[in-house]
């Protein structure tokens, strides 16, 4: 009679545990238990992992085993003591942990419903093209006006000659038969395994050519510089990254093409600092300015604007002018600016002048709150 087993147990998860908790149990304690580990080894400990997952990681069998236990596969059909899972007198120096892990979890093979000697099949995909980078330095002004321009990258791009076919007058692949597909066998702990994947001769498309091109070697694809005419949208900012979708290398035989990613970089401007949609800008004022008030252009990015200038006004102040930032049109939002008072003290004065500033300063100017704080620590 067979004794019972606890599979849950023997991977050390709940009974609730998710698909994911299972498998990531599974390696930890495979490469715990693996007989190529010297000093946590156990062969017998890896078999009852190995055949816990087995059963844990099928939907069926789970199912199965949550309702009956174990001796849901002790009858021979499809069980462990069936001959499901036989592992005696297997070879383990004869594969390593790392390759049983990828054939279990992507290495071009896996499990498949029937268990571990099943055949799981995968799809035939062409190699798609390599992603291309770009770097584009734009001035201020196309960053935020937007603009067209054109950029050259060496591309992979489709064979002239052959048309992206690799070769001329089409015959059944010898090593496929036309199926595209080829079948491979290996030996596992776990028994038999077989993987099916795409023809390395005819790349999964189940033809060759009697006559190879010679202008691409077969490979269907050209290198070359080319031309590519972009489109900068409206308010683009340093650091922003476009992508050109499908205009990167094309595949190799016919594969689809990659992608081109430009990243954007925006010189500075002469009088505009940015803060994403938002532009500043210096005022610069006289000190009479300052003191009388008066109207001032302000030039912003929407064009100038006359701005009121209250008296008094210091250094450092800000005044805000609503929608006259940036026209985003990744948002449809527009910014605003601001603009950030600058008084400019002259360093150079006529006689005139500096007769007119004497006879200020023999005026009271110092009844400001600021002045009488300062004041009172030096009288």
């Amino acid at each position: 009679m067979a004794s019972k087993k606890d599979y849950y147990e023997s991977l050390g998860v709940d009974k609730s545990a998710s698909d994911d908790e299972i498998k990531s149990a599974f390696r930890k304690l495979a490469k715990k238990y693996h007989p190529d580990n010297k000093t946590t080894g156990d062969a017998e400990k890896f078999k009852e992992i190995g055949e816990a997952y087995q059963v844990l990681s099928d939907k069926n069998k789970r199912s199965q085993y949550d309702q009956f236990g174990s001796a849901a596969f002790d009858n021979g059909a499809g069980g462990f003591n069936g001959g499901g899972f036989d592992a005696s007198g297997f070879d383990f120096g004869g594969m390593g942990l790392d390759d049983i892990l990828n054939q279990m979890f992507g290495g071009g093979g896996g499990f498949s419903s029937s268990g571990f000697g099943g055949r799981e099949r995968s799809t035939t995909r062409q190699t798609r093209g390599d992603d291309l980078e770009v770097t584009i330095n734009l001035p201020f002004d196309d960053a935020v006006y937007g603009t067209e321009t054109e950029f050259s990258v060496n591309i992979q791009d489709t064979c002239s000659e052959c048309d992206g076919a690799g070769g001329f007058d089409k015959v059944t692949c010898p090593e496929c038969g036309g199926r595209g597909r080829v079948v491979t066998t290996q030996r596992t702990l776990f028994g038999m395994f077989q993987s099916e994947s795409a023809c390395p001769r005819c790349h999964g498309t189940g033809y060759t050519f009697k006559t190879t091109c010679s202008n691409c070697g077969g490979d269907g694809i050209v290198k070359h510089s080319k031309s590519i005419k972009l489109r900068i949208p409206r308010g683009v900012e340093n650091g922003d990254t476009l992508r050109l979708s499908g205009k990167g290398s094309a595949g190799p035989h016919g594969g689809s093409r990659g992608d081109i990613y430009i990243h954007i970089k925006v010189k500075d401007h002469e009088i505009y600092t940015r803060d994403g949609r938002d532009i500043i800008v210096t005022i610069p004022l006289t000190v009479s300015e300052a003191i009388l008030g008066c109207k001032k252009d302000v030039p912003t990015v929407q064009g100038t604007i006359v701005a009121d200038i209250p008296a008094g006004s210091q250094n450092g102040d800000k005044f805000r002018f609503r929608g006259k930032g940036i026209d985003d049109e990744k948002s449809g939002k527009k910014g605003d600016a601001y603009g950030i008072v600058s008084i400019i003290i002259p360093t150079k004065l006529d006689r005139h002048q500096k007769d007119l500033v004497k006879e200020l300063n023999e005026t009271t100017l110092d009844n400001s709150p600021e002045f009488k704080k300062y004041n009172k620590y030096t009288n």
